[in-house]
């Protein structure tokens, strides 16, 4: 059994919750929420980074982040579903994914600039810096959306995708038509993608 310290608002503990469904290992994790702003959480202690997701086995082990937590828990379930385990096909897969992950890591940066800073500290260059990281992952994904497949880009997107509507950053669907037919596609044939989802009032 493993306890995964995370929120069901976090985009990366989604990513972890979902490859795992994909992975037929939910009834092995066990969540428990962290909250990353409070000194006295014991994520700190568990993480010292104290950042959401992370893994902890049954004798203490942490693992963290959400791209070794999936890879450690595909090698668990003696899986290649979510990357292959060698060759040119796992670099260009993991290239793809990283790429998907830093839309999601950019979008963050731009919510936690109006989060953690008064209106008038907040840095227009630093969000129009990230918000171009955003539109120009979102162009390249757009021009060649990936297979529809709950694989480590598949997961990735389908929680930058949740994230970026749930937040709203920025409006991306105007300007996306092909990766919204994407993701209206793999919202329908795969399930674990909606039970997964930010809850409605969250």
């Amino acid at each position: 059994m493993y306890t995964l310290r995370s929120t069901l608002t976090s985009p990366f503990g989604r990513k972890v919750r979902l490859g795992a469904a994909v992975l037929g290992l939910t009834d092995q994790i066990t969540m428990v929420p962290g909250d990353t702003m409070d000194a006295n959480d014991s994520l700190r202690t568990q993480n010292p980074l104290g950042k959401l997701p992370t893994l902890l086995l049954e004798d203490g082990t942490a693992i963290y982040d959400s791209w070794v937590i999936l890879e450690f828990l595909q090698e668990q379930a003696g899986s290649e579903a979510l990357l292959p385990r060698s060759g040119q096909a796992r670099y260009t897969k993991l290239t793809q994914a990283k790429l998907v992950d830093g839309v999601g890591e950019a979008a963050l940066l731009m919510m936690y600039e109006a989060r953690f800073r008064e209106p008038e500290q907040m840095s227009r260059r630093w969000l129009d810096h990230q918000r171009g990281k955003v539109e120009r992952g979102l162009a390249v994904l757009e021009a060649n959306p990936p297979a529809l497949a709950l694989d480590l880009v598949g997961i990735g997107l389908i929680c930058v995708m949740g994230y970026l509507d749930w937040r709203k950053p920025l409006a991306w669907r105007p300007n996306h038509p092909k990766l919204v037919a994407w993701y209206d596609e793999m919202r329908a044939k795969f399930p674990q993608i909606d039970a997964t989802a930010v809850p409605e009032h969250a």
